[in-house]
């Protein structure tokens, strides 16, 4: 427990109490629009805030990693609850006890099945979702139903009675934040807009701009939040939903920092630290939470050293719990809104996508098809399913489509013809001009391992190949692993090929092959060269 305070030196308190006074000044303001994505009192997210950072830190393995609510799982917990939205608090306690199961049972690698390119399209497909979520508070007119399209539609349609006060605020608002992180980073410019819009309500009253209104001051209640056990049990799946999501976040930030500052961080400490964050934050009226990114990158640029920055931020949120509430009561949710789009609006990476877009080859075209954009088509997938879908069924989406296009390429391996360089190298002959065949030989490279799904893909085009040669030889220095029917595969093509007079030899095999062949192993060349030199 409390693994980053071990080892404390007292030269590390300066930069510890910066470091939490700088993400004190993000995370409020940036606490208080979080929760209006999650469709509750903007003082939720910061009754979420002092557990989330004190459980973290008790059982985390990041010296580094901020925990507080953050815009994908806030947005994952309104779609989960709506319009429910008091079992808030319910979806937090599941969520930490998924993530507290999942950890014990040293599950972390469960985060592996949501691949960067599907993440990536998730937060893009989310991003977006939010600011067009956002946008009717910035334009001051009714929010409209539906997905990302009929959102955008009716906002549209409604343009005609956008508030010219409203605009105005939420304009400025957003200038001031994205202003200070282009030309002045160091400043908190959340904190800067949200001080710029409660001083002009405070001076001016302006006409038909909306307010947060009362914000309840003192801690929130401690306890089991009050639901039927029905409600618990419903919630669990969505659970699991968020509770990957968050992980898949917070670890990648963690991993981020802990590579910086040169130590490891574990993934199943990660996901108990995750755990017992939404598990506090439940109890305390609060809401999912997940490791922050970008708060992070204020912490370490700060100068943070342990989660004693953390543990500062934690009693700073409660002081401002006690004392400070009532200063947010006149801000504008404009104002509010213009803090989301901005934390947000980095998140629609549309340079990531291309980038994705362009990971594709003639060659791989030819192997694989459409299916060679794997990674694009994924990343899509997820973005489209977030935004006609809804936000949890478009994550599943895109791990779906991942999965099956995994299994559509590894079904379809590319079967190498290779050649001899002067050098004496096999190489493959389609990217290499001076790669030569062997007269008679023809020598074959499977790039994947051979199991049941692509054994009969193998075969046929072993069989093609092979034409009017005398000797096939399988280079399987390429093939981890054979299963017991890509196994039986082989025997049989074997059989194939001697019908037509064609000899079968493997050459490069390795221990777990060899351990599956079995009998058929014998036949095994230690090199390509000792295999084609036996056929001659």
């Amino acid at each position: 427990m409390f693994a980053s305070l071990r080892g404390y030196r007292s030269e590390w308190l300066r930069g510890d109490i910066i470091a939490g006074l700088t993400v004190w000044a993000v995370l409020v303001p940036e606490s208080l629009a979080y929760a209006s994505i999650a469709g509750v009192s903007p003082v939720v997210g910061l009754y979420a805030a002092p557990p989330a950072l004190v459980l973290y830190a008790l059982l985390g393995s990041s010296k580094h990693l901020i925990v507080g609510p953050m815009s994908a799982t806030a947005a994952l917990s309104a779609a989960a609850v709506a319009p429910h939205y008091g079992l808030t608090p319910v979806l937090a306690v599941m969520t930490g006890v998924v993530a507290l199961v999942a950890g014990l049972m040293r599950l972390g690698f469960l985060a592996n099945f949501i691949s960067e390119p599907v993440l990536k399209g998730f937060i893009v497909g989310l991003a977006l979702t939010i600011i067009v979520g956002q946008l009717p508070k910035l334009f001051g007119v009714e929010k409209g139903e539906g997905d990302f399209f009929e959102k955008l539609w009716d906002l549209i349609t409604k343009l005609g009675d956008t508030q010219v006060a409203t605009l105005a605020i939420g304009l400025v608002s957003l200038a001031i934040v994205l202003g200070l992180r282009r030309f002045a980073p160091v400043v908190p410019g959340s904190l800067v807009a949200v001080a710029f819009g409660v001083v002009i309500v405070e001076l001016f009253h302006p006409d038909g701009v909306d307010i947060v209104g009362h914000i309840d001051s003192g801690l929130p209640s401690v306890g089991l939040p009050d639901a039927p056990a029905s409600d618990y049990l419903n919630l669990a799946g969505s659970a699991i939903g968020v509770a990957l999501v968050g992980f898949a976040e917070g670890l990648g930030a963690a991993k981020t920092y802990a590579a910086r500052h040169h130590y490891e961080v574990d993934a199943n400490r990660e996901m108990l630290g995750l755990g017992a964050a939404n598990l506090g934050s439940g109890f305390a009226s609060g809401m999912v939470v997940n490791g922050s990114l970008s708060k992070t990158a204020v912490n370490g640029g700060a100068g943070a050293n342990s989660q004693v920055s953390g543990l500062f931020v934690a009693v700073l949120t409660v002081v401002t719990l006690l004392l400070l509430t009532g200063l947010f009561e006149s801000l504008p949710e404009a104002t509010l809104a213009a803090v989301v789009i901005a934390a947000v609006i980095e998140l629609v990476d549309v340079p990531a996508l291309v980038r994705l877009y362009r990971v594709w080859t003639d060659r791989l075209g030819k192997i694989y098809g459409p299916a060679a954009r794997a990674d694009f088509i994924a990343a899509i997938a997820a973005m489209l399913g977030v935004l006609v879908f809804d936000t949890l069924p478009g994550l599943f989406i895109g791990i779906f489509t991942s999965l099956v296009l995994l299994i559509y390429r590894t079904s379809r391996p590319n079967v190498a013809v290779l050649g001899r360089l002067p050098g004496g190298h096999w190489v493959d002959r389609a990217r290499s001009a001076d790669a030569q065949p062997e007269a008679g030989v023809v020598v074959l490279r499977v790039e994947a391992g051979l199991f049941f799904a692509n054994s009969d893909h193998v075969r046929q085009v072993v069989l093609t190949q092979a034409g009017d040669a005398k000797t096939v030889v399988l280079d399987a220095e390429t093939i981890p692993f054979v299963d017991v029917t890509a196994a039986e595969m082989l025997r049989a093509l074997g059989e194939d090929l001697e019908r037509r007079g064609v000899r079968l030899l493997i050459a490069r095999d390795i221990g777990q092959v060899r351990d599956v062949l079995g009998e058929e192993s014998q036949g095994v060349y230690p090199t390509v060269e000792a295999a084609v030199t036996q056929a001659r």
